[in-house]
This record gives C-alpha cells, sequence and structure tokens, in this order.
C-alpha cells in the first residue's frame, strides 16, 4: 500500500501552551498607633466575632491530573486506532498549571487526532470568565448537559487542498479547572471527513472520561 502524506494542516498541528500566572498579596503594616493598641488589647463584646478572615479563595483544584491516564485505553483504541495508549504528553511551561496528552495515528487512508487538555485558574469565577470567552470564540455549537459544572461541544468542517477534516471541540468546567478535548479525522482514500455525529460523541466520551479523572484527582 503506497504512503500518504499527511495535509499541512495536520502534520503542522500544533499544541499551544498557556502560561497561567498566579498573583500573590503581601500584606504589611507599620507601627501600631497608641489608639490602635488600644483596640487590639480590648476584650471582644459577647456575641461578637473579631476572629481574622482570609480573602484568598480555597482552590479545589491546586495541580492537575496526568492526561494521558485520564482516558481508558479501550476509549483510545476506539477513537483512534492504532494509535499507542500511552499517548505522547505535550512540553508546558508549568505543569501544575497546564497538562496536555496527544494520540495520533494512520490506519490504512484514515487518521484520527485526540488531544486533552487541564488547565487551571486560580477561582472558579476566573475558570468561568475564561470558559465564557472560548466558548464565545467557538460559537455554532451547544451545551453538554451534565458534563462537569458546564459543558460545551462544537465541530466544525475544514477543507485543505481538496481534502476534508471534520474536528470536534469539547469545553467542560469544574470549579477553577478547565477540560478541553480536541478530536479530528480524515479518510485520505475518498477525501471525505467523518460525520459529524461520530466526531461529536467520540470528543464527548472523551471529555466525560477526563472530568471524572480531574475530580478524581481532588480525593
Amino acid at each position: 500500500m503506497r504512503s500518504l502524506p499527511l495535509p499541512l494542516a495536520l502534520t503542522a498541528r500544533l499544541s499551544p501552551v498557556v502560561v497561567l500566572a498566579c498573583a500573590g498579596w503581601a500584606l504589611t503594616s507599620g507601627p501600631a498607633t497608641k489608639d490602635t493598641a488600644a483596640q487590639d488589647t480590648t476584650e471582644p463584646r459577647p456575641g461578637s466575632t473579631s476572629a481574622p478572615s482570609s480573602t484568598a479563595a480555597a482552590k479545589t483544584f491546586a495541580a492537575a491530573p496526568a492526561p494521558c491516564a485520564s482516558v481508558a485505553t479501550k476509549t483510545v483504541s476506539s477513537l483512534v486506532p492504532g494509535a499507542k495508549a500511552a499517548g505522547k504528553e505535550i512540553p508546558s511551561t508549568d505543569t501544575t498549571l497546564r497538562r496536555t496528552c496527544s494520540w495520533n495515528a494512520l490506519k490504512g487512508y484514515d487518521y484520527r487526532w485526540l488531544d486533552v487538555s487541564f488547565e487551571l485558574l486560580d477561582s472558579d469565577e476566573a475558570a468561568t470568565t475564561s470558559y465564557k470567552e472560548r466558548v464565545a470564540d467557538k460559537s455554532g455549537g451547544g451545551a453538554v448537559p451534565g458534563l462537569g459544572d458546564e459543558g460545551y461541544s462544537v465541530v466544525n468542517l475544514t477543507t485543505e487542498d481538496k481534502q476534508q477534516t471534520r474536528e470536534g471541540t469539547v469545553f467542560a468546567r469544574v470549579s477553577n479547572a478547565l477540560v478541553v478535548v480536541t478530536y479530528n479525522g480524515s479518510d485520505f482514500e475518498t477525501k471525505k471527513a467523518p460525520g459529524t455525529d461520530e466526531i461529536n460523541k467520540g470528543a464527548i466520551k472523551a471529555a466525560k472520561e477526563a472530568v471524572a479523572a480531574l475530580k478524581a484527582s481532588a480525593n
């Protein structure tokens, strides 16, 4: 069987590395005045609560789980026939904040690619904002009920040199974490792409398993 060159868009595929910066606050105080000192020695009135409170919100997820172990071997074999079950983790500038695993293979004339990423933000609010921005950027899809706190999927078809590629993207937010799954495929014999339903269901299946792995990592 003759070998077929992959389209440039697939062979040059890059997985973006997102650099997330965590901000810290330094709390300083000057010398106490007499009035302040007097207040400090005053006993709280009955029924009052004067215990200091922290303004830093606790994060549900402090580290990203291993992405290559987040999808079952059986699922990888089904979605990416011929791919190594172990996958390949993409280098990241900070693996506590972002981790991505990729599986891809060409079996016969059929090509499949699967990416699973975990991204951690400072708070639920920050994750919600990022989630909404990404959904807005990938308009045309729909909500996925029961996928994390919020879930969304979209499928797009592209054509390059008469070769079709259909790609599904799923976003899920769980507290302060985002799960991003990308799944695409092409048939290099027919020049056609897999059906929308096949790609969408495959991406959602991988996303559900990744969300379950994320939740388990917090226990």
